[in-house]
């Protein structure tokens, strides 16, 4: 089983950016945890992150025919992007949205997401823990 993780804006900056919403962990312990966790579930992971939409786009897919999964964190495209939802859609990949944070607690425009009417599930407010049980989620749907 092979699953693309794929973040969005701003991901980058994990650990920098507004601890007290996002955690003090950096993108890169992100990765480590993501890898190790699959590596133990014998999946194969690939990581991808972006702050440009198209690219995000591009992404998605070139993921067609060789992924399994996708767990996507949008960042701010979740809220504004339907070329995400069409992508996602397109390419027909079982997809988990994960946030970070608990967005159902913020602020009102964090309640829309453009891109869950094209996810199996959707994870928030379980940090970067989010992302393994995204995986887990996959690998026992399959």
């Amino acid at each position: 089983m092979k699953i693309l993780v794929i973040n969005g804006p701003n991901l980058n900056m994990l650990g920098i950016r507004e601890p007290g919403i996002y955690g003090n962990n950096s993108y890169d312990a992100l990765c480590e945890k993501v890898r190790n966790y699959c590596e133990n579930c014998g999946v194969e992971v690939e990581f991808f992150q972006s702050n440009h939409e198209g690219a995000l786009v591009d992404e998605i897919q070139k993921s067609y025919g060789v992924c399994d999964g996708i767990v996507i964190n949008p960042g701010a495209y979740t809220h504004t992007s339907i070329a995400l939802l069409d992508a996602v859609k397109a390419v027909g990949i079982p997809t988990v949205e994960v946030h970070i944070s608990d967005v159902a607690s913020r602020e009102e425009f964090r309640q829309i997401s453009y891109i869950r009417a094209a996810c199996v599930k959707t994870i928030t407010g379980h940090g970067i823990d989010g992302y393994c049980e995204a995986v887990e989620f996959l690998v026992n749907l399959k």
